[in-house]
């Protein structure tokens, strides 16, 4: 059996900096990956299309000033072979692989109460243990597909976009169907139909879509940005969501006249990216979020020549409480003669069949099926591992199959000695940048683990009341904005017989991280130490 002092699922952007941060630390540490290469869920999305929706400048590592200075992104929004190009670069960088077991993926982690460590399972059969365990694993690692009546009986192609085969995949002479219309099928629609005989895409909820505008980066402006980084992070770092894309709106919607608005609307559709930062109300107001929402929709009636098509993709529920998406060229796809809408939710997806799919009211001959259908998000990964704390209660059960998610500061769970979660439920997560919270959580966790080994600290847990009065600021703040009024994958409506709790924090990252570093500083309060 093996003995570590940390173990790590995943190796992502979370465990590849964790790993870093651990062996810095003179700790020994082993990561578990599933896949046969570092990357996470970019290793796994490779479907046509898949482009990061944060600006490049934003999505990288900021701990190395010699790592900002070797790696220069080409374009606005990277595609997903230059995200994987740059995770490469990363392990390779900092001698990474010989520390990670690759095809390997954990099946069961469960603390020793005795021992005060967690024994890790893996999918072949080994065991190892360790003081902690630490989740890696990532809030949209777990793809979803629906459970179709019929589905084994097709003869064709079957992909998911969040598990897309890395050899090249051609859609040309064939009749491809694509379900789904989150933002890799509204990636992915373009690109296919731009190769496919017939492409039919099968719409459940219409989106909101704004023009992501991207466009290679020019040398003059990647040296500005380089040469003024520093300047740039500390912006960053007192920022909602982790970009300085647009600065904090300072106005509320109804302060501009009309034609203001309009003005201001049609320029960010214009420089692309997403626009529920526009006003500093959009989020909060409704009749303000409607009026967004209805630029967007003219939009939507302006660019899809036919009244009927652009009808079915007018979405009516406020904008941002569904992710929000950016595209390139997805409207204008519904103008090609090869592209039909499939409004599923007016004629259900009855049944597959050898041949192709049923609806409700017709049936479609298919070659190839492209499921776009989304991940079982925020507990998905974490629940596919047998994870038990010290009562031999598991992570599904304490969470009600998410339904009851409390977390402390999305870092920890009572219950779970030295289990630590990079982005878990309850912290900013999915709704920041990403890269930059992952970068804070791996660094407070390595803090927090120095201190105990320092300290000879055996073991730390949450407090309930610790957990109880996080996840009930983590509610108040959601509900006082419209987020959780919608269905999506932020609440696990996307997935069948899952509902979540809004399990995001909504502060933003600034508001957070002061709040977690002022945890740090007073001792670790809130935790359990022995």
């Amino acid at each position: 059996m093996d003995n570590y002092d940390a173990i790590v699922v995943g190796a992502g952007f979370s465990g590849l900096y964790m790993l870093h941060r651990l062996r810095e630390a003179g700790l020994s540490a082993r990561v578990y990956e599933a896949g046969d290469n570092v990357g996470g869920v970019w290793y796994w999305n490779r479907y046509p299309g898949a482009r990061c929706d944060v600006e490049s400048i934003y999505y990288n590592f900021t701990f190395s000033k010699e790592l900002l200075a070797e790696w220069t992104w080409t374009s606005r929004y990277a595609e997903q072979p230059e995200i994987l190009a740059y995770l490469n670069h990363v392990a390779d960088r900092f001698d990474l692989r010989r520390d990670i077991a690759f095809s390997t993926r954990v099946v069961s982690a469960h603390f020793d109460a005795r021992a005060g460590k967690w024994r890790v399972q893996t999918d072949d059969g080994r065991v190892a243990m360790a003081k902690y365990f630490i989740s890696g694993v990532g809030c949209l690692s777990t793809s979803s597909t629906p459970r179709f009546k019929g589905l084994d009986s097709f003869r064709g192609e079957q992909y998911h976009t969040g598990t897309w085969p890395h050899e090249p995949v051609s859609f040309a002479g064939k009749r491809v169907g694509v379900i789904g219309t989150g933002s890799s099928g509204i990636q992915a629609i373009p690109q296919i139909a731009a190769q496919a005989t017939q492409l039919f895409v099968f719409q459940r909820t219409a989106q909101y879509s704004t023009p992501a505008a991207n466009r290679p980066y020019d040398s003059e402006y990647v040296a500005k940005i380089k040469a003024d980084y520093p300047a740039l992070r500390q912006q960053v770092l007192k920022s909602w969501g982790g970009t300085t894309t647009r600065p904090r709106p300072d106005r509320s919607t109804f302060e501009d006249t009309e034609a203001q608005r309009q003005q201001r609307y049609e320029a960010a559709w214009t420089e692309g990216g997403w626009m529920h930062g526009l006003y500093k109300d959009l989020v909060t107001d409704a009749s303000a979020n409607e009026t967004v929402c209805e630029f967007i929709r003219d939009k939507i009636r302006t660019v899809v020549k036919d009244p009927e098509i652009a009808a079915k993709l007018t979405p009516s529920y406020l904008y941002g409480v569904k992710r929000p998406v950016m595209d390139t060229g997805y409207f204008e796809t519904y103008n090609r003669d090869n592209v039909t809408l499939v409004d599923v939710k007016a004629a259900p997806i009855v049944a597959f069949t050898p041949t192709g799919l049923r609806t409700a009211d017709a049936e479609y001959p298919l070659d190839v099926i492209v499921f776009a259908t989304g991940y079982d998000a925020m507990t998905g990964a974490l629940f596919r591992i047998d994870i038990r704390g010290k009562d031999g209660m598991t992570l599904r059960e304490k969470w009600a199959e998410g339904e009851r998610i409390q977390t402390y500061l999305g870092l920890a769970t009572a219950g779970f000695p030295n289990m630590f979660m990079i982005t878990g439920p309850e912290s900013p997560s999915v709704l920041s940048n990403m890269v930059w919270s992952i970068e804070q959580h791996v660094e407070w966790i390595d803090a927090c683990i120095r201190q105990m080994e320092q300290n000879g600290t055996a073991v730390i847990e949450a407090k309930p009341q610790a957990e109880e009065a996080w996840s009930r600021h983590c509610h108040e703040v959601a509900d006082a904005t419209l987020f959780p009024k919608g269905e999506s994958w932020y609440n696990g409506s996307n997935v069948e017989g899952k509902k979540m709790s809004f399990p995001i924090y909504l502060a933003g990252i600034s508001v957070y991280r002061e709040l977690c570093d002022r945890v740090a500083a007073n001792g670790y309060d809130g935790f359990l130490q022995a």
